[in-house]
C-alpha cells in the first residue's frame, strides 16, 4: 500500500463533504460583507458529497466579543445549494463559517421509510440504527432515553412497534441534536460582516455651509445661525446634517468668487483649502465660533433627532501648520516648491496633497487617524469623506478598522466619483456608505441598469450607495433648466429608489439651477468660494414635498432598505415603474415616475402579483401616499398616467383589501 501524502491525515480523509461557493464571501475572505443593526445574514453554500449518503451541515456564528459560536442548521435550497440565516443585533464584527458531514443517521432513517413503504424493512435494518442510537447516547453523556430506544430496537419488538420507535419524531429530534461530526468538513476559512447603525442603511442627508446660514444677506454664517437652521432641516424630515470643512482657510493662492484666481478683499476662499497660521484639521474657522459653541451645536442637533456630519479633507493649503512642521508629508517638485493639487487642465493652487510615499508615512497615518479621533471626541460619529480614492487603499483599511475598532458606530461616506472598481474597492477597505454616479443617470434604462447592479448583485454585500441629487460640485444639465419638475423627478428617484439619499440645500429646494458657464457643472456664484443668502420661505420652495416624502419613507419599512427594490415593465420609455417591499411583503410600495420633466406620459404596468402576495382575481388596493388618493386595481396590468406639472410620481402602497 502506498503511503498517504504527508499533507493529507487519515481524519482529513474521511471527511468526504464539499463545501464550497459560499455566500456572502467577498474576494474569498479577504473583506467583510456589510449589515446594519437587525438585519439578517443569508448565508449561502454549495454543499455535496460522493454516492448517496445523506448530509448534514450548519452555519457557525459568533460576535467577536464572544468566544461560543452559535449554531444554526442549514436547509438544501435546489441544485445542492443550501441556506441558513442569522440576525445580527450587536455593532462591530461578526465571524461566521459553514461546517458539513456526511450524516449515517439521516440516512439511515430516510432508507428505513423507503423500505418501510416497500414493505422490504427487515430487523438487521433495526440493529444498525440501534448502533447509531447507542454512539449517539454516548456522545450525550449517557442519555437514558437514548440508550432505552436502542434497546427496545434490539429487543426485537413486533415490525409495528419497531417500526413506530424508530420514526417517531421525538427520537429524530434527539438524534439531530447530537450528531455524529467527527468527519466533518470545515469550510477552510472564517468570514466577516460589519455591523453599522441602522443610518448606515437607512438615512436622509441634508449638506448646508454654516458660513451662509446667516440671517442677514452678506453677514458671514456662525455655529448660533447653524443652531437657528436645525429646525427648518429636522422639519423636513432629514435625520443627518453635513457641513463642509469648517477648519481655518488658507490665505495664500486663495480663490476668488467663482473660482478665479486671484481673491480680492473680503473673499472667504474655499473651505477644502484646509489651515492657516491659526490652526488647520482639528481647529475652527474662527468667524464660525469655538469648539465651545460647535459641542453645542452638536447637542441642539441631538435634541432634535439630527446628527451632525463634518467633511474631512486630507489635503492643506499652503499655509496649514502642517506645511512647515512636516514637510515630508508632502512632495516637492525639482525646484523645491511643493507640489500642488492637479487634475488637468485643471489647478489647485491651494491645495497641497499629502504624499502617501512619504518616508515618515507612520507618522503620517497616526496623526490623520487622530484628526477623526479628535472630532469624535467632539460628539462626531458621521464622516464625508472628500476625494478618498486619492490617498493609499492601505491607509484607509488601517485607519477605519482601527477608528471602528474603539467606536464600531462610526460612519464614513465615501466622496469618490471615480472608476467603479476604485469606488468598490474603498467600500470594500471600510467606508460605509458611498456616492455613486446617479446624478448622470437620467434615461429609463440607465436607471435600471445601474441600480440593478447597485441592488442585485454581489456589489450589495458590500457597498452601500447613496443616491444624491446635487452637491456643490455637481449641477447637472437635467437641473440646470430650472425647472420645478425637473427637480421634483431627481429628489423623487433619489428618495425612493435609494435607502440612503442626500440633497446640497437650500440650493435643491430652491431651485438653484444656474451654471458659471454653458457645459459646465460648477453653479454660477457657487458657495465654494463665497457666501450665499437663501430665502428659505421662497414660495417655489420644495419643502413641503420633501418633508412628505422623508415622512412617507419613515412609515413604510420597504424603503427603508435597497434590497427589495425589483423593476417593472411599462411600454413607455418616459415612465420608470419599480416596487419595494420588506422580505414578507407585509410592506410594499410602488413607485411610478415620469422622467420627462415637460410632457404628460402614460402607460400600462405589470406588476407580479404572485411575488407581492397579492390575489390576481380579487381586487387590491393602490393607495397613493403623495396624494392621498385611493384606486381600486386589479390584475397585473394597471394604467398610470402622470402629469409633471402638477406631480410627476406615484408612490402607491399596494394591499389587500380587509
Amino acid at each position: 500500500m502506498s503511503e498517504l501524502p504527508v499533507s493529507t491525515s487519515q481524519t482529513e480523509g474521511r471527511a468526504r463533504v464539499i463545501v464550497e461557493g459560499v455566500e456572502p464571501e467577498i474576494d474569498g475572505g479577504r473583506f467583510p460583507a456589510k449589515r446594519s443593526v437587525g438585519e439578517t445574514v443569508h448565508v449561502e453554500a454549495d454543499i455535496f458529497t460522493d454516492g448517496h449518503d445523506s448530509i448534514s451541515a450548519i452555519l457557525l456564528f459568533k460576535h467577536k466579543s464572544e468566544t461560543a459560536w452559535q449554531e444554526a442548521a442549514m436547509k438544501p435550497v435546489v441544485n445542492d445549494r443550501w441556506s441558513a440565516e442569522f440576525a445580527v443585533q450587536q455593532l462591530g464584527r461578526y465571524s461566521y463559517t459553514v461546517h458539513a458531514w456526511v450524516d449515517h443517521w439521516v440516512t439511515w432513517r430516510r432508507d428505513l421509510e423507503k423500505r418501510i413503504k416497500a414493505e422490504t424493512d427487515a430487523p438487521l435494518d433495526y440493529l444498525i440504527g440501534a448502533d447509531l442510537i447507542d454512539a449517539a447516547a454516548e456522545r450525550a453523556g449517557g442519555l437514558a432515553v437514548l440508550a432505552h430506544n436502542a434497546k427496545n430496537l434490539r429487543d426485537q419488538l413486533n415490525p409495528a412497534a419497531m417500526r413506530e420507535i424508530a420514526l417517531a419524531p421525538a427520537l429524530n429530534e434527539l438524534m439531530l441534536r447530537y450528531p455524529d461530526r467527527r468527519f466533518a468538513t470545515k469550510y477552510d476559512r472564517t468570514l466577516e460582516i460589519v455591523v453599522d447603525p441602522v443610518q448606515a442603511r437607512f438615512s436622509a442627508w441634508y449638506e448646508f455651509f454654516p458660513r451662509s446660514a446667516a440671517a442677514e444677506a452678506g453677514q458671514h454664517g456662525t455655529f448660533a445661525d447653524c443652531e437657528a437652521r436645525l429646525p427648518y432641516v429636522a422639519d423636513m424630515g432629514f435625520d443627518v446634517v453635513y457641513f463642509p470643512p469648517i477648519h481655518p482657510i488658507g490665505f495664500q493662492f486663495r480663490k476668488g468668487k467663482n473660482n478665479t484666481t486671484t481673491a480680492e478683499p473680503g473673499d472667504v476662499g474655499s473651505p477644502w483649502a484646509i489651515g492657516a497660521a491659526e490652526g488647520g484639521h482639528k481647529s475652527i474657522l474662527a468667524e464660525l465660533g469655538t469648539l465651545e459653541q460647535f459641542r453645542s451645536l452638536v447637542k441642539k442637533a441631538a435634541d432634535l433627532g439630527l446628527q451632525i456630519a463634518l467633511d474631512i479633507a486630507f489635503q492643506a493649503a499652503p499655509d496649514h501648520p502642517y506645511v512647515k512642521e512636516h514637510a515630508n508629508w508632502f512632495k516637492k517638485r525639482p525646484d523645491g516648491t511643493i507640489q500642488y493639487a492637479e487634475n488637468p487642465p485643471k489647478k489647485y493652487q491651494d491645495i497641497y496633497p499629502f504624499d502617501f510615499e512619504s518616508e515618515d508615512w507612520t507618522g503620517m497615518w497616526e496623526e490623520l487617524k487622530s484628526v477623526f479621533e479628535f472630532w469624535i471626541e467632539q460628539g462626531i460619529r458621521i464622516f464625508r469623506v472628500d476625494n478618498p480614492h486619492t490617498k493609499a487603499f492601505p491607509f484607509w483599511e488601517w485607519c477605519i478598522s482601527e477608528i471602528k475598532a474603539k467606536t464600531p458606530e462610526a460612519l464614513f461616506l465615501s466622496e469618490a466619483f471615480t472608476r467603479p472598481k476604485v469606488m468598490y474597492r474603498l467600500a470594500k477597505v471600510g467606508f460605509s456608505q458611498s456616492y455613486t454616479y446617479f446624478p448622470w443617470r437620467n434615461a429609463k434604462w440607465e436607471i435600471v441598469e445601474y441600480l440593478t447592479e447597485l441592488t442585485q448583485t454581489k456589489v450589495a454585500e458590500f457597498f452601500r450607495p447613496s443616491q444624491w441629487t446635487n452637491t456643490p460640485d455637481i449641477l447637472t444639465e437635467f437641473l440646470q433648466s430650472g425647472m420645478r419638475s425637473a427637480f421634483m423627478i431627481r429628489y423623487l428617484l433619489a428618495a425612493t429608489l435609494g435607502a440612503n439619499y442626500g440633497i446640497y440645500g437650500p440650493a435643491f429646494e430652491l431651485l438653484e439651477g444656474r451654471p458659471v458657464r454653458k457645459g459646465s457643472e460648477e453653479y454660477l456664484d457657487s458657495e465654494k468660494y463665497q457666501l450665499r443668502h437663501w430665502n428659505l420661505d421662497s414660495p417655489d420652495s420644495l419643502r413641503e414635498l420633501i418633508k412628505l416624502v422623508n415622512r412617507i419613507r419613515r412609515e413604510n419599512p420597504a424603503l427603508q432598505s435597497d434590497r427589495g427594490l425589483q423593476f417593472h415593465p411599462i411600454q413607455n420609455e418616459q415612465l420608470l415603474c419599480f416596487t419595494k417591499r420588506t422580505a414578507d411583503a407585509s410592506n410594499v410600495i410602488f413607485v411610478a415616475i415620469n422622467l420627462d420633466p415637460y410632457w404628460v406620459q402614460s402607460g400600462f404596468v405589470e406588476l407580479p402579483l404572485d411575488v407581492l402576495k397579492l390575489d390576481e382575481n380579487a381586487p387590491y388596493q393602490a393607495h397613493d401616499l403623495l396624494t392621498g388618493a385611493s384606486y381600486r386595481w386589479q390584475g397585473r396590468r394597471n394604467y398610470i398616467e402622470l402629469n409633471p406639472a402638477s406631480l410627476p410620481a406615484h408612490i402607491i402602497r399596494l394591499q389587500r383589501y380587509s
